[in-house]
């Protein structure tokens, strides 16, 4: 493109102006407003040629990601969500924090527990501006394999075309989506932690938050990830171990998804891992793949599938996948032969079966050339709801003491040893305690970061 003188989607743009005031002339408002869709319309498809080759060949890395579910009805441990009802006539507007900073980014949408196609009328993505309101001058239209309007299949996932928009690392995003019909129940993830926020009607290029003041929600709805590429993307070397320039996946359950951490604050551990990288100028992908209640070797319609059968999706299936943390199987052992709540059943686990399955999750990492860290599984001591039994904590014990010593991981992290009370080692330190004697609070999430050996990452 050159440098001197006008590009040629900034000609268009200045024809189809002139276009508009002549048709106002004529026609009045009515004709002008019919000529502004096809002024956005042409502008917008120019726009994204150039883009398309100004992006061509960048190399993806997954600047955030969250891990999708089975829509399901509020209840008193999570409260409200959306995603039975869906949307209609109505615009969502989610806020994300990017690990990783680029010159390009795309938004990937899920329909994996959709019952029918999924219709988007259209989405934008831009800068936040605090809230629901976005900063002036840096709302992008998406398309979709060229189309402003496509269909996720049912079952299926889609990646918008690269849009062009400068980002830092730890910089917030506004992704909003306009579904102009039913959707039926949405794929979404229940724990965000965050506040989503909807409007009725189309409202996708709103700069203000004022048209999303009513409800809001705590979860994301269809957004499954945000990738950036370009930018700063030199190795660093350290140690003799590679480059840090690629996506690292915490897989895990409701530690993980950082249940109890202040809402908002982006307090959960691989937030705090993602804050580490970056000061340490060493910024890369960092995926939370957290779910909450989520289990080793269960599926459950509410707590997710099981971490082996979404290991392929959720960690093998993100952009330039370098490394995986798994934190998983204490809900395996704390809820074993509890009733089914109507999440599915939890049946009686050894830790013989727990070894078995995490020795799966390393085979599949290794398959495909991806580094994977085991870690311990963290104190559960005075937990009220049925975690805490001897028999559990023999459990845990033997499952920590094979990921320490067996050399079967690539490395490991231990996340028991960071939070336990030196005094009670079976116990959480109450500093680090959300106060269920299970979770980390936001100290016990910053302790679980600063645990991990970045050097191990890659």
């Amino acid at each position: 493109m050159s440098t001197t003188g006008a590009s040629r989607p900034t000609v268009l743009a200045r024809a189809m102006l002139t276009v508009l005031a002549a048709m106002a002339a004529v026609f009045g408002p009515a004709g002008a407003t019919a000529a502004t869709a096809a002024a956005s319309a042409t502008t917008a498809t120019t726009a994204a040629a150039a883009s398309a080759t100004t992006t061509a060949g960048l190399r993806w890395i997954a600047g955030w990601g969250t891990a999708v579910q089975h829509p399901m009805p509020g209840n008193e441990w999570f409260g409200p969500n959306w995603s039975m009802d869906g949307f209609a006539d109505q615009s969502l507007r989610q806020v994300v924090r990017v690990s990783k900073g680029g010159t390009a980014l795309r938004v990937r949408l899920s329909n994996r527990y959709g019952s029918a196609p999924l219709r988007l009328t259209g989405a934008t993505i831009a800068r936040s501006g605090g809230g629901a309101a976005v900063r002036l001058g840096t709302v992008r239209p998406l398309t979709f394999r060229g189309s402003f309007s496509p269909t996720v299949p049912t079952g299926g996932e889609l990646a918008s075309d690269p849009t062009l928009l400068q980002t830092r690392a730890l910089e917030k995003l506004t992704v909003t989506l306009y579904f102009a019909t039913p959707t039926g129940p949405a794929t979404f993830h229940e724990g965000g932690l965050t506040t989503t926020y909807r409007a009725t009607g189309d409202h996708l290029r709103d700069h203000g938050g004022q048209p999303y003041a009513g409800e809001t929600s705590h979860s994301w709805y269809y957004l499954s990830g945000v990738d950036v590429a370009g930018g700063r993307d030199r190795a660093h070397r350290s140690g003799g171990h590679g480059d840090s320039t690629g996506t690292v996946v915490a897989l895990g359950d409701s530690i993980t998804d950082g249940a109890i951490s202040t809402p908002g604050a982006d307090n959960r551990y691989p937030d705090e891992l993602a804050e580490r990288l970056a000061a340490a100028g060493r910024p890369a992908g960092v995926v939370n793949a957290g779910i909450n209640g989520n289990k080793l070797r269960t599926d459950s319609t509410c707590l997710g599938e099981s971490a082996l059968n979404r290991f392929d999706r959720d960690v093998l299936g993100q952009p330039r996948i370098r490394t995986v943390i798994v934190l998983e199987g204490i809900n395996d052992i704390g809820s074993a032969g509890q009733p089914d709540f109507g999440c599915g059943e939890s049946p009686a686990v050894t830790a013989e079966q727990l070894i078995d399955a995490h020795l799966e999750l390393i085979r599949a990492a290794h398959e495909h050339g991806v580094r994977i860290i085991g870690a311990t599984l963290t104190p559960i001591k005075g937990n009220e709801f049925g975690y805490d039994t001897p028999h559990n904590e023999e459990i845990r014990d033997t499952v920590n003491h094979w990921i320490r010593t067996s050399r079967a991981y690539d490395a490991v992290v231990d996340f028991d040893r960071a939070l336990a009370d030196p005094a009670d080692p079976d116990s959480i330190l109450p500093e680090y305690d959300a106060g269920d004697h299970l979770h980390p609070n936001d100290a016990g999430m910053k302790a679980m970061a600063e645990a991990i050996d970045l050097d191990t990452l890659w």
